[in-house]
């Protein structure tokens, strides 16, 4: 049933709604999906820099034999 919207179609949609909605609800709602966007792309980056500090740390351990500590 969705496989024949096509360009029309999709221009009837984004009528309809503009009407429903309003200009003014559209651009605020439009404005917090822009700041989840940018709330996620932020949590991944940390997140990925997270994980490379732990990997960092791990390879930085002491790596000294068991035998050898107790020599010392």
């Amino acid at each position: 049933m969705l496989n024949n919207i096509g360009l029309p179609g999709l221009l009837l949609i984004a009528v309809v709604v503009l009407v429903l909605f309003g200009r003014g609800k559209i651009s605020s709602l439009m404005g917090e999906v822009g700041k989840g966007i940018t709330a996620f792309k932020k949590g991944v980056n940390d997140g990925t820099k997270e994980l490379e500090e732990d990997v960092d740390a791990e390879a930085a351990r002491d790596i000294t034999p068991a035998a050898d500590k107790d020599k010392a």
